[in-house]
């Protein structure tokens, strides 16, 4: 057996005597928790641990991997000074980074900036080291690729272990919502209790479908912290039957710890939880597709052949009237996996018709919007599509905006910012006003005047 267990653990400083200075004691289930796994890992006497944490090295684009030979950390930013030193399996480091490089998969040793362990390492080695210490390490970073990449690292990670048969164990090292309460240090949302029932259900389930699928309205409202570990471990583990244990769950200061245990008893290949997801998206997109209208036909039809051929193709004179005689401001967003992949408009008309606004923003759209490198050939038939179609804005005051319906312009100066209604994550006219603003380079102290403006949603 390669991989021999997972776990999924927090790393809060104040679990630790010195730190928590007794206010340990009101997690003391959490603290119970890591006992147990570490008492389990000492059973288990692996040749390697995997740690994944949210405070390691990381990168927007970039799976981050330690490297070097060894590495050491201490907690004196939190009040507990004294090093803790770790050995880095560097045999098995060289051959993900290899696997990954082979596989073109953006993960490897490059831009090591801080060597030093962090606390979503060092919490768990504290517990770990006073029942097992014979062991080498693997330290791996999050980063800003979608959960869909991290699962499949994760399934990069177990390949290469099995290679090279190591007995390992996965630590994911994460706290849950950061927003329980009032008096917490982030404050509270409706959404961090809502997060953590769910997550520790699925942690209790061992339904690894949850991690992957929640809602990233949730997710980002809720201000999870180990969500990414957690589906890093399931990609480890895919295809692999365990046995799931919620070990505990407490938030007394305003965070979720959850401690949970994942025993691996053998293969299951009912458990491919990616591919189930891929092969839903790809319905929905079929479906969406079978129901597109001409506005958002003619976006898709126009990225592929640029994407494909470098050329837009010839506009179809059947196309509906107000497209070939209508003059709007259009934009064209472009989604895969769920998550934005382009966005591109116009305020105001600048090409002759609609159809031509939107064949020119569908391209820069999926080429040219400076977030997002171009789409490829091997995205096209994962990405899906909607078209607004903008019409005219009005003068407005913040009383008179609703994000739900309204779109808003920001305007200070030559600088407009401009932010569609009705978008995910967006609920209240400040945080609408503060993204247009953003996004315009206007300052909170600049003057500025407001518009408000309607839209036609295509999907």
């Amino acid at each position: 057996m390669a991989v021999q267990a997972a776990f999924i653990v927090p790393h809060p400083p104040i679990v630790l005597p010195e730190i928590g200075q007794g206010r340990e004691r009101e997690i003391a289930a959490t603290t119970e928790s890591f006992r147990a796994v570490a008492a389990r890992i000492g059973e288990l006497r692996p040749d390697t641990i995997l740690v994944f944490s949210p405070h390691a090295v990381a990168y927007s684009d970039y799976i981050h991997i330690s490297p070097g030979e060894e590495a050491e950390g201490d907690l004196a930013p939190f009040g507990a000074p004294g090093p803790l030193h770790a050995t880095y399996d560097t045999e098995l480091v060289r051959a993900i980074a290899a696997y990954c490089k082979a596989e073109g998969f953006p993960a490897g040793t490059l831009g090591e900036r801080d060597p030093a362990l962090d606390h979503g390492v060092l919490i768990p080695l504290r517990f770990i080291n006073e029942t097992y210490s014979d062991y080498k390490l693997v330290r791996i970073s999050l980063s800003g690729l979608s959960r869909e990449e991290h699962y499949r690292f994760g399934m990069l990670l177990n390949r290469c272990i099995e290679a090279l048969g190591r007995n390992t164990v996965i630590i994911a090292s994460g706290d849950l919502s950061h927003k329980l309460l009032e008096s917490g240090p982030y404050g509270y949302v409706p959404e961090g209790p809502k997060l953590d029932k769910a997550l520790t259900a699925a942690m209790e389930r061992g339904s690894f479908w949850d991690f992957l699928t929640l809602p990233d309205a949730l997710t980002d409202k809720g201000a999870d912290c180990g969500l990414l570990s957690f589906v890093m471990m399931a990609g480890v583990l895919d295809c692999k039957a365990v046995k799931p244990r919620l070990l505990s769950y407490e938030g007394p200061f305003g965070v979720g710890y959850g401690v949970a245990s994942f025993e691996v008893l053998g293969e299951d290949p009912g458990r491919n939880f990616l591919d189930q997801q891929k092969r839903d998206r790809m319905l929905d997109v079929r479906l969406r597709r079978e129901a597109e209208d001409a506005y958002v036909r003619l976006a898709r039809e126009t990225l592929e052949a640029y994407v494909l051929t470098g050329k837009m193709p010839f506009l179809s004179p059947e196309l509906p009237p107000e497209l070939l005689y209508g003059q709007a401001g259009v934009f064209v967003s472009i989604k895969r996996d769920g998550r934005l992949r382009g966005c591109i408009g116009t305020i105001d008309p600048a090409k002759l018709s609609i159809a031509e606004e939107i064949r020119t923003n569908a391209v820069s759209a999926g080429t040219r919007d400076p977030r997002f490198s171009p789409v490829g050939p091997g995205e096209l038939e994962e990405l899906v599509y909607s078209v607004d179609v903008l019409l005219p804005p009005e003068p407005a005051e913040i009383g008179t905006l609703d994000p739900a319906r309204y779109g808003v312009i920001v305007t200070s100066g030559l600088k407009r910012g401009l932010l569609l209604p009705d978008l995910d994550g967006i609920e209240t006219v400040g945080e609408q006003i503060t993204v247009a603003m953003k996004k315009a380079g206007i300052k909170p102290d600049d003057s500025y005047s407001l518009e408000r403006f309607e839209v036609v949603r295509h999907y």
